[in-house]
């Protein structure tokens, strides 16, 4: 029997039923415009809150995957986000076969986890998987751009980027693409959150780190600094896709949340 790690946020986030989840997605992607790379798509940053404020910025971020053309049957993708609800140490993964959607199921990569699992380099942590929003909500956009692929979902908790992208390093080989999530800054009226936001755009297309780790406001900062160490590590390029708040979106605009989109890719 599979063990499937069951959808936690079905209902809340996204729609519970397949048939308005599927349609949802479909119209999110319909309506968004896929970027053009001057490489292949290595890894991406796409937001992760209810698809009525982010949605919009997240299908740009997933047409630009489909229009890459990846071959699904056959690929792996790292999934990485933080944990909002339980308090760890380090970064976890949860040991099963399957993460289900009102979709379906997607695979898991059992190979790499099971690796991860005897190697030690990666915690089994299902208590901080069971309730977390930050990489299922990506899962219904990935069914739908890259069916058939397997996933790797990894969740950070408190640890230094830079010994959680040396763990990484020897699984890379075997992933495709990277899918960090993560929203930026939080309930600050709509110019300011703009203005703040913007000092993430500049942080990840320039690999400044020290500013993304000292003036950057993100829930998945750590997970953000991982992508940007591996991609320095291997001479890719960032790119800004999309931004918008949640004032552009489906809220008002005196307390909103930023969304930013990024792509980094072999230059």
């Amino acid at each position: 029997m599979e063990r499937i790690r069951p959808a936690a946020v079905a209902g809340s986030f996204y729609p519970a039923s397949s048939e308005r989840l599927r349609k949802t997605v479909e119209t999110l992607l319909a309506q968004a415009q896929p970027k053009t790379l001057g490489g292949r798509l290595r890894g991406l940053i796409v937001p992760h809150a209810g698809y009525v404020y982010s949605g919009p910025v997240a299908a740009t971020g997933y047409k630009t995957v489909y229009s890459s053309k990846f071959d699904s049957s056959q690929l792996r993708v790292l999934l990485l986000g933080p944990a909002h609800y339980v308090y760890f140490v380090g970064a976890a993964i949860v040991d099963c076969d399957a993460w289900q959607t009102p979709l379906g199921l997607v695979q898991c990569a059992k190979g790499l986890i099971a690796r991860a699992l005897e190697r030690g380099d990666l915690q089994n942590n299902p208590n901080a998987h069971a309730p977390e929003h930050s990489l299922e909500v990506q899962l219904p956009f990935v069914q739908t751009v890259l069916p058939n692929c397997e996933i790797f979902p990894i969740l950070t908790g408190e640890c230094d980027y830079r010994n959680l992208a040396r763990t990484l390093a020897p699984y890379l080989e075997d992933i495709d693409l990277i899918i960090v999530s993560s929203d930026l800054s939080h309930y600050y009226p709509y110019e300011e959150a703009v203005g703040r936001d913007a000092l993430a755009h500049r942080a990840i297309e320039n690999f400044d780190f020290a500013l993304m780790e000292e003036r950057v406001e993100a829930c998945g900062k750590t997970a953000i600094l991982t992508l940007m160490q591996i991609a320095r590590d291997h001479g890719w390029k960032a790119k800004l896709l999309d931004y918008r708040n949640s004032g552009d979106t489906a809220g008002d605009r005196f307390r909103v949340v930023g969304y930013g989109c990024y792509a980094f890719y072999e230059g």
